[in-house]
C-alpha cells in the first residue's frame, strides 16, 4: 500500500497547546480549547462544533483511561484536520471507563468531506497512549515545549487513497466468537479459545484495546452499517464513509457511538433483499385477495325486505 509517514507535528504546533487549563469542569475545558482554534482562525464556528462535541460526550465519554481524553466533532474546518491539547493538573472529571480524573485532553475536528481522517489520526494516538512509558512522559512534562517534543514523536500512517486497511472480517469472527464462548460448555470452549488467540495475533494491539474495552462494556463491539446507518444507534453515517465501507474490508469508528463499522456481510444483505422483494411482491396480492373476498361477501349478502 502507498503510505504517507506523517507526525503529529503536522497538525499540531505549540500555540494550540495550553499547559494548564483554567477550567476544572469538562464542558469549560473543551471550550478554553474551542476558543484556542477560533484565535488562530483553525475552526469558524464554536458554537456549531461546540454541539457536536457535547452530542458526542452525552453519547460516550471520550476518556481512554489513563487520565487521557480525545473528545472530537466531524464539522467543516479550514484545513482537514483542527488539534488543540490541554493540560490540567489537577484533574477533570470525564467520566472515565477506570474512574480517573483526566489530565491531558487531545481535542481533535476534522472535515467531513474526508472519510476515515480520524480512523487514522485516532488509530496512531492509540498505538503510542497505550505503552505506560510514553502516557509516563506525556503527563510529566515540565513545560509547553517538553509536552510538544513528545507528542510529536507520535507516528501516523495515512494510505494516500485516504483508506484505513485492517480486515474487517477477522473482528467481526473475533466478536462472534467472544459472543459464543460466554455460553460454551466445557468440550467447546478450548477450540474456540485457540481460534480466538490466532484472530487476535493477526490484529493490532490498538485495536484490539479498543475492541476489549467496548466488549467489556457493551458486550460487543462490532456494528454493521446498514442502508446508511450505524445498526448499534442506528445513527447515519456520512455518505462517503457509508459507500467506502460498502466498497471494502476496511474498519471505521461511528462517530455517534464509538462502535467499529463494518459492513454487512454480502449473502445477508442478499438474503434481506429477496425478503424486501419476496413482502413487496405478496401485498399486491394480500390486498387482491382481500378485495376479492369483500366482493363475494357483498354479492352473498341477503338483500333487506
Amino acid at each position: 500500500m502507498n503510505l504517507r509517514e506523517t507526525t503529529f507535528g503536522e497538525f499540531l504546533k505549540p500555540s494550540q497547546i495550553i499547559f494548564e487549563l483554567k477550567s476544572q469542569d469538562k464542558l469549560e475545558a473543551i471550550e478554553e480549547l474551542l476558543d484556542s482554534l477560533v484565535k488562530q482562525k483553525l475552526i469558524n464556528n464554536k458554537d456549531l462544533t461546540l454541539t457536536r462535541i457535547v452530542d458526542r460526550e452525552n453519547l460516550e465519554s471520550t476518556a481512554l483511561g489513563h487520565g487521557i481524553a480525545v473528545p472530537h466533532a466531524r464539522v467543516d474546518t479550514e484545513n482537514q484536520i483542527a488539534v488543540a491539547v490541554g493540560r490540567s493538573p489537577v484533574g477533570i472529571d470525564f467520566q472515565a471507563p477506570d474512574g480517573q480524573p483526566v489530565n491531558l485532553i487531545i481535542l481533535v475536528i476534522w472535515n467531513p468531506t474526508i472519510p476515515g481522517l480520524f480512523n487514522h489520526l485516532f488509530a496512531g494516538l492509540a498505538r503510542f497512549l497505550i505503552k505506560p512509558e510514553n502516557r509516563y512522559r506525556i503527563l510529566n512534562a515540565r513545560d509547553k515545549n517538553e509536552l510538544y517534543a513528545v507528542l510529536s514523536e507520535i507516528h501516523f500512517s495515512f494510505p494516500r487513497e485516504d483508506k484505513i486497511i485492517n480486515r474487517a472480517s477477522l473482528l467481526k469472527k473475533l466478536q462472534d466468537i467472544e459472543i459464543r464462548m460466554r455460553r460454551a460448555p466445557k468440550d467447546k470452549l478450548e477450540e474456540l479459545q485457540k481460534h480466538r488467540n490466532l484472530i487476535r495475533e493477526d490484529l493490532d494491539q490498538s485495536l484490539l484495546a479498543r475492541f476489549d474495552l467496548l466488549m467489556e462494556r457493551y458486550g460487543y463491539a462490532v456494528a454493521e452499517v446498514v442502508d446508511g446507518a450505524c445498526r448499534s444507534c442506528n445513527m447515519s453515517v456520512s455518505t462517503q464513509m457509508a459507500s467506502a465501507i460498502e466498497e471494502s474490508n476496511d474498519i471505521y469508528v461511528c462517530e455517534n457511538c464509538g462502535k467499529y463499522l463494518i459492513a454487512p456481510r454480502k449473502e445477508r444483505v442478499t438474503k434481506e433483499k429477496a425478503e424486501k422483494e419476496k413482502t413487496g411482491k405478496e401485498k399486491p396480492a394480500i390486498k387482491a385477495k382481500a378485495k376479492k373476498a369483500g366482493e363475494t361477501a357483498t354479492r352473498k349478502k341477503p338483500a333487506r325486505k
